[in-house]
């Protein structure tokens, strides 16, 4: 059973000095020694939280890190979380001001659930760790799962628990619940400044980021795609310890997936001490299970089995800590989307009468969609006439299937489909940045960074045994990020236009130029040429439909027709419904092994 970081069950009655019994803190625990008590509170943390005035808590001031963070609560209560930096997620229980408190970091590197129902407050860094958390099933967090492949906080797969998002914090008293952001999203558009004082300051804070992240370990390595991030992160690794870095990558004996050329060439352009694996159909077969029951919830980002094999490598091979490239796509505006909405975008600079002149002429029954040609432009104003942020999901993979030839109906009458675009929308909306670019970083920011790729990344090396950082992520870069002008992150349509100038001459030009694509899977390619696969994801899929989620005639039609057609596009279908059961099979199990523990 994975141990609690940071758990905790709080008798509201107790802190509030309304029930007969004194206060009870019940079953407060955190690895490690980061909790700290004095006569009115107390507090546990986990990560490496650090304070504005650039002091390390826990580091170099004496009492610990928990005792720190407790005298900053004394001082300034709730807006103690927007005066720290770094990763952390912490709670606190103060009996003189009759309140909990619970908060997370800017990308939610460390994640906190909580469930507060007036009489008990219960925490813990995964869902499925709460306290009395039930382990009743929400059907609305599994359709939010098959729609975005993973479940976006404040929602989780228990009905009664929820996550608080990154950036947010959670006060409890007398008058009830209260989620705010701490952090708040703004972008200094009107700064200009030299590229020249830019590009340097810019290096010197990556450097200062990987060097902070290495302190008080003997072996650290990187993870390598051969992309831009994680090639800046490796190299930065080499010149500051002064020796090869560590590297590790991971490829694929799939056409259209394998990019080892391009970690390979990073690695020789910095003098890299590489390690290569290539994952295998076998090696799905051996570890799907664990890597979706490894999550405390359903996880259906692909790459999450290739990163586990990835750090566990790396850790085998002595490395008690691996630098990820995460961030650098979210912060300087690097993913392809960004440049494809920008282009999307001129269609709403035309005149009003002109698009409602031009809209009819693309409906369906349009004989111009019958023409080769004109149907591609008739198809570029049936999409950008979608608002943001829907348009973004103008492709969901769910929706253009339909969820009713999806979804069993029983399962289908208890969700809202309606409900994944308000979520977009209320986090499209927590952004007020003029730009089109900022107000994607920042929707990116929840969707991309929060609840996909970090999950991703963390339970990968949770699973390997190792500790994990994101230097790119750094609050110093952030804030740099945010300050640069918006035509530096997309200059036209060229993506991360100051990051790659800036690194022009650091990292080679073959890599300034490619196309990353990290860890991608190919599950679909093997899953129809590996039988014992395939078996795995048709075995899968039939106890899903027997479960009365997925109908039963649409998982026979995905196997049998769509993945043999399409595997690329219909794998990956395949594949979060088979995440989706794997993890079932262990909530199965562990709701067994309570009922037989009452």
């Amino acid at each position: 059973m994975m141990k609690d970081r940071l758990s905790g069950q709080i008798d509201l009655a107790g802190l509030f000095g309304t029930g007969a019994a004194p206060l009870s803190i019940k079953t407060l625990a955190l690895q490690g020694d980061d909790v700290a008590r004095d006569a009115e509170a107390i507090c546990a943390v986990i990560g490496s939280p650090s304070f504005r005035d650039g002091g390390a808590a826990g580091m170099s001031r004496p009492g610990g890190l928990a005792a720190e963070v407790l005298k900053a609560w004394h001082r300034s209560g709730v807006d103690l979380a927007s005066q720290l930096h770094g990763s952390y997620a912490l709670a606190i229980v103060d009996t003189a001001r009759q309140c909990a408190f619970l908060a997370t970091d800017r990308f939610a590197i460390e994640t906190l659930c909580y469930r507060a129902d007036g009489q008990m407050l219960a925490f813990a860094d995964r869902a499925d760790r709460v306290p009395g958390h039930g382990g009743e099933l929400d059907p609305q967090a599994i359709f939010d799962y098959l729609y975005f492949h993973m479940i976006p906080a404040p929602r989780t797969i228990f009905r009664q628990v929820r996550r608080l998002p990154a950036a947010h914090s959670l006060l409890v008293d007398r008058n009830g619940a209260h989620v705010q952001r701490h952090w708040p999203l703004q972008f200094d558009e009107q700064h200009r400044q030299s590229f020249a004082p830019a590009r340097d300051g810019f290096r010197d804070l990556i450097r200062e980021s990987v060097a902070e992240q290495i302190t008080g370990h003997q072996r650290v390595g990187a993870f390598l795609s051969g992309g831009t991030d994680s090639s800046t992160v490796a190299g930065m690794l080499g010149q500051i310890t002064g020796k090869p870095a560590p590297v590790y990558s991971i490829g694929f004996d799939a056409e259209g997936y394998d990019e080892m050329a391009y970690a390979r060439l990073a690695a020789t352009h910095f003098g890299c001490e590489h390690h290569e694996y290539y994952v295998t159909p076998t090696d799905l077969l051996d570890s799907i299970p664990a890597v979706a029951q490894h999550h405390d919830q359903p996880f259906g980002n692909s790459s999450a089995l290739p990163a586990y094999y990835c750090a566990r490598i790396a850790q085998a091979d002595g490395c008690t800590k691996m630098l990820a490239g995460d961030g650098g796509d979210e912060l300087f505006g690097g993913n392809s989307r960004y440049a494809m909405q920008r282009l999307f975008e001129f269609y709403h600079h035309l005149p009003p009468g002109l698009r409602r002149a031009i809209e009819p002429l693309c409906e369906d029954g349009s004989p111009l969609r019958r023409i080769p040609g004109i149907k591609q432009a008739t198809g570029y104003v049936r999409h950008a006439r979608v608002p943001m942020p829907d348009r973004l999901q103008s492709f969901n993979l769910i929706m253009q299937l339909d969820p009713a030839s999806v979804l069993n109906p029983d399962f289908l009458a208890q969700i809202d489909l309606n409900e994944p675009s308000r979520h977009m929308q209320a986090t499209w909306d927590e952004c007020q940045a003029p730009s089109l670019v900022n107000r994607m970083l920042a929707y990116d920011w929840r969707y991309t960074l929060a609840d996909s790729d970090l999950p991703k990344v963390r339970g990968a090396t949770q699973m390997a045994g190792i500790e994990v950082a994101y230097p790119l992520l750094s609050d110093r870069l952030t804030d740099f990020s945010m300050a640069l002008p918006p035509d530096w992150k997309l200059r036209r349509f060229k993506l991360r236009w100051f990051f790659k100038e800036a690194l022009r001459g650091f990292l080679p030009d073959a890599i300034l130029t490619k196309k990353k694509k990290g860890f991608g899977l190919p599950f679909g390619v093997w899953a129809t040429r590996t039988p014992a696969l395939r078996e795995l994801a048709e075995d899968s899929l039939r106890t899903l439909a027997g479960r009365g989620i997925v109908r039963a005639d649409f998982t026979s039609r995905l196997m049998a027709e769509y993945l043999p057609g399409h595997p690329g596009y219909y794998g990956e279908m395949v594949w979060i419904l088979t995440m989706l059961e794997q993890w079932l099979r262990r909530h199965d199990t562990q709701a067994a092994q309570t009922r037989a523990a009452r």
